[in-house]
């Protein structure tokens, strides 16, 4: 599937082709904290699907709790989290689901870090909601 996003700022931009089976839930302290949510939604591709369009991402690397190094890319104007690459294989980038433009058709497939899922993550549909604020 062809996907294309950006930061919040439209200065990051990128294209790729990525396999919507691998989309996946990170419910990680590390992915809380960088995000302030939850959990993380990510699709996991190869650096070569991945083609930068605007300006160039900022990196930050971090250790995890597995003990592998991973790379946070974020937009340097606006903060957005864009990507995350590092050790681990061919397969080692991620694509931050909030910055894809066709989001909307990218369920995830699994989760990971489930230890670490807030309690009351699976009991949201009782909640009152409304379409807007």
């Amino acid at each position: 599937m062809n996907i294309d996003g950006q930061c919040h700022c439209g200065l990051v931009t990128y294209q790729a082709d990525i396999d919507p089976e691998r989309v996946l839930i990170c419910h990680c302290t590390d992915c809380q904290t960088l995000t302030g949510s939850p959990y993380r939604v990510t699709v996991i591709c190869s650096s070569e699907q991945i083609r930068m369009t605007g300006r160039a991402p900022k990196v930050y690397a971090k250790t995890g709790d597995n003990g592998r190094t991973r790379f946070q890319h974020f937009c340097g104007e606006c903060g957005s989290p864009l990507f995350t690459s590092g050790e681990g294989g061919p397969d080692d980038w991620g694509i931050r689901w909030g910055s894809i433009h066709q989001r909307d058709r990218l369920k995830p497939a699994r989760q990971i870090w489930c230890r670490s899922a807030a309690p009351w993550i699976n009991h949201l549909q009782g909640l009152p909601g409304q379409p807007t604020e």
